[in-house]
């Protein structure tokens, strides 16, 4: 893994970011009630004691720490691509801010004599507690993206090549290639000759396949799937990413242009609105497309 890659979009999906909050979230609150007996260096406390009301409040507003720095990387993502560096500093800060809370609260409660916790100091106290966060945080955060990725990897999108299937005509070279698209059931959804396809559009933690039907009408068909993993599974083909949000078939490609803001992609097909490329792919498209 480059840390300048882009993390794949199941990653920061809003579902995905909500889903993930609550479960490091629970799996936190799960932790600290097994061990609270056994840690007499904290002062968290699950009875009715003076402490009791600032554990819970410490817990609210350490899940309003995350739900709110969830919120600000999904409306982040919205604008812009993550790469792996960026999302794992971000994590690392929710983490620090939660630490500082810990560390504050601690201080304060001292100072009012309400806990007898051995005095770390306000240093020690923030750097115990910030292992203690990364342990209770960073481990869902790695399980619920471990999980994300292996269902990601489930919704398996592949160019098959049906060149051996045996069949009663001669198929074209064109009409060996299919784009076949399954479901997270494993359940084929659609099968595209490459030739009917125009482009796959991202939409959010969906995808739109633009393609021509039987009688040559342009439709589209939404599945959920991330663009990286088409763009994995299509490797080598004329399916080529052009953008953080296309994928396009060059063999559908009439003219590539160069306007005052960039390239844009002209398809062969009536209406359809010229596709941008970024500076990202603009090298990747331009030698693609002239070496074909």
């Amino acid at each position: 893994m480059n840390l300048r890659d882009y993390i794949p979009s199941y990653l920061c999906g809003r579902a995905q970011l909500a889903a993930t909050v609550v479960f490091a979230a629970l799996f936190a609150i799960v932790t600290l009630l097994v061990t609270v007996v056994y840690d007499t260096q904290n002062w968290f406390s699950i009875g009715p004691d003076a402490t009791f009301g600032y554990t819970t409040a410490f817990i609210l507003g350490s899940i309003a720490v995350l739900g709110i720095s969830k919120r600000l990387m999904y409306r982040a993502t919205m604008r812009l691509n993550l790469d792996w560096l960026s999302y794992i500093l971000w994590n690392l800060a929710e983490m620090v801010v939660v630490a500082l809370l810990y560390t504050g609260m601690t201080v304060y409660l001292r100072s009012i004599g309400l806990i007898s916790v051995p005095d770390l100091g306000i240093q020690g106290t923030f750097v115990r507690s910030f292992l203690i966060t990364v342990f209770l945080i960073g481990v869902p955060y790695v399980m619920a993206g471990l999980y994300y990725a292996v269902r990601d990897r489930d919704n398996t999108i592949r160019l098959l090549n049906y060149g051996n299937i045996v069949t009663d005509t001669e198929p074209s070279p064109l009409d060996r290639e299919k784009v076949t698209l399954f479901g997270e059931d494993g359940v084929m959804k659609l099968s595209v000759s490459l030739k009917n396809l125009f482009y796959i559009e991202s939409d959010d933690n969906y995808i739109k396949v633009w393609y021509a039907d039987a009688g040559g009408e342009v439709k589209q068909y939404m599945l959920r799937c991330r663009l990286k993993t088409v763009e994995e599974s299509f490797a080598g083909s004329p399916l080529v990413r052009c953008h953080r949000k296309y994928i396009v078939n060059l063999l559908r490609v009439d003219l590539i242009s160069r306007e005052k803001d960039g390239y844009y992609i002209k398809l062969d097909v009536a209406g359809a609105d010229p596709i941008p490329i970024s500076k990202t792919y603009e090298q990747q498209v331009l030698s693609t497309f002239n070496s074909r």
